[in-house]
């Protein structure tokens, strides 16, 4: 593993020249590598090999975030959250623009997060979206293959207040959704309606419940293999951490727990905030936070971090498990698994 001064040396020239490039672009035609792994206990070498490398797939993003593994498009759409699209990343075709507008469909210039963020798809393989600009969870209606933006809001608000700005999402096999609800896509102008930042589930039929209200900044949310447990991390400078929430059969919260905290990790090389997470089938957590990507086992051991050298936003595996694809600012990365 290289040092992280190795680590920082060779990816700040290497940002200079992406920066300097206008737009998204791909980096199809040469392989470019960032980062290191950094192993804190031999558990993660199961899971990640000891050659493997970051790849960085493509560049020029606002802000990128929300990955998704579509398995049957095989490609990697993701949220552009400043610019209010969605990009498609795939080997056969690199690049290209899979949906614009994403999250806002009014006229206003000023808004400063208006698209879409955590993107997931529900049982029927259609694809649900956390929309920013529109303070709400949403269905494309149109098909993965030809996607268009036209959308059915699933949820708007809760007793009859609108919506903070919907971040991250995961659905259990039941169809029960689960997401968060921080104040990160408010304009200074758009009214905040809620006395806080919820967590919720919304069930099948429509109904719509609040889990939490006591977290500061929920961020990203997932599922233990077994959906027993719910993970969500706290973008909070001051109280950075992940939690876990034990969850009954009906998906009702039973207990919660700090599983990480991660405060003291931050540092001027240690950008980024717990964000985005996605378990592994093993249990393993991957999750955005200081440095990256950190490997956290259900016990809330760190087993390492995934060093970007970038405030790093989210993850998300292929279908397979064989690449762990990142978002990370400006960036689209990917790192292959064990």
């Amino acid at each position: 593993m290289s040092s992280l001064s190795d680590m920082r040396n060779s990816i700040f020239p290497f940002l200079f020249v992406l920066a300097s490039c206008s737009g998204p672009q791909s980096t199809k035609d040469e392989v470019l590598t960032i980062g290191a792994v950094e192993r804190l206990d031999s558990a993660i070498n199961a899971l990640i090999p000891k050659d493997a490398q970051i790849e960085v797939l493509a560049s020029g993003f606002d802000w990128s975030e929300g990955p998704l593994w579509l398995e049957s498009e095989q490609a990697l759409i993701f949220s552009d959250v400043p610019s209010n699209q969605i990009w498609k990343w795939s080997e056969q075709d690199s690049l290209t623009l899979y949906l614009n507008p994403s999250g806002y469909l009014g006229d206003r210039a000023d808004k400063r997060e208006p698209g879409s963020n955590g993107l997931a798809l529900d049982i029927s393989g259609n694809l649900i979206l956390c929309q920013h600009g529109e303070r709400q969870i949403a269905r494309m209606l149109a098909p993965l293959d030809s996607p268009s933006s036209s959308f059915e809001a699933l949820a708007t608000g809760f007793e009859g207040n609108r919506f903070n700005s919907p971040n991250d999402l995961v659905f259990n096999s039941q169809g029960q959704l689960f997401f968060t609800d921080p104040p990160y896509g408010l304009d200074p102008w758009d009214e905040k309606e809620l006395d806080y930042q919820g967590v919720y589930r919304l069930d099948v039929d429509g109904r719509l419940n609040l889990l939490v209200d006591t977290l500061s900044r929920p961020n990203g949310i997932a599922l233990s293999p077994d959906q027993r447990r719910l993970y969500v991390a706290q973008s909070d400078a001051e109280r950075a951490r992940y939690f876990a929430f034990e969850l009954d059969d009906a998906g009702e919260v039973l207990s919660g727990q700090v599983l990480l905290d991660v405060t003291d990790l931050q540092s001027e090389t240690r950008k980024g905030l717990p964000d985005g997470l996605k378990v592994h089938s093993s249990g393993v957590l991957f999750a955005s936070g200081p440095g990256g990507i950190l490997i956290i086992d259900a016990e809330g051991r760190h087993l390492g971090t995934i060093l970007t050298g970038q405030a790093t936003a989210n993850c998300a595996f292929d279908s397979d498990e064989q690449y762990l694809y990142m978002t990370a600012d400006s960036l689209l990365l990917r790192l292959k698994l064990k």
